[in-house]
């Protein structure tokens, strides 16, 4: 029997509440609490990883920089951009950080490949690519067994604030988005519904409609 999921579609969500109610879900559940996947966008904010360090922020400017515990280093979330977050409970799911890693990479993979887009994740350097350039981001924090943080997909967003930072720390490292390497932009929604269902099956959820 798969284990129980909720995926909740937020849509444009501000992140503070957002993350203060993620780390409420992670606190304070049980082993009986049902896995939930949030997908949703954000309004602007750089967001910096607990090892981040202030030179990769070259010059945010008006967007806040918001201090979290994931791992890496400082990102940019805007209006546009795909964001999941993983609240899993990785001992009933039997996997290690390192193979939600994958999961999640090989999700976003099946994704961009049902637009024809030839992505794939890197061994040293988190995260999926196109042609050596950036398309998807991971952060991740373990509490109790239990996964939370998660993905950033851009989709179509004004790509203008990743030149405000070094992204993810690496000084020059391209970003692009979904927008740009298809002929038809793909409709927010659709991605999102797509993202759902790949997550779910290479999650072992089943391919279920959403709750």
């Amino acid at each position: 029997m798969a284990p129980a999921l909720i995926v909740r579609h937020l849509g444009l969500a501000d992140y503070l509440p957002t993350l203060e109610a993620m780390r409420e879900l992670t606190r304070t559940r049980n082993e009986q609490a049902p896995d939930e996947i949030w997908l949703l966008q954000h309004p602007r904010v750089f967001t910096q990883g607990q090892a981040g360090k202030a030179e990769h922020l070259l010059a945010p400017g008006d967007i806040p920089v918001i201090q979290v515990e994931r791992g890496g280093q400082v990102t940019y979330h805007g209006p546009g951009q795909l964001v999941a977050y993983v609240m899993l409970d990785l001992r009933r799911l039997n996997l290690g950080v390192r193979e939600l890693v994958t999961a999640l990479e090989q999700s976003l993979v099946d994704v961009l490949a049902g637009y024809g887009v030839d992505a794939a994740p890197k061994a040293d350097a988190p995260g999926v690519y196109v042609d050596g350039d950036k398309i998807a981001s991971l952060g991740l924090r373990v509490s109790r067994g239990c996964s939370f943080h998660g993905l950033a997909l851009n989709v179509d967003m004004d790509m203008a604030p990743f030149r405000r930072i070094n992204p993810c720390g690496y000084a020059g490292l391209k970003m692009v988005q979904l927008k740009d390497l298809v002929e038809t932009p793909p409709a927010f929604d659709e991605v999102a519904q797509r993202l759902e269902q790949a997550l779910r099956e290479r999650l072992g959820y089943g391919s279920q409609a959403g709750g």
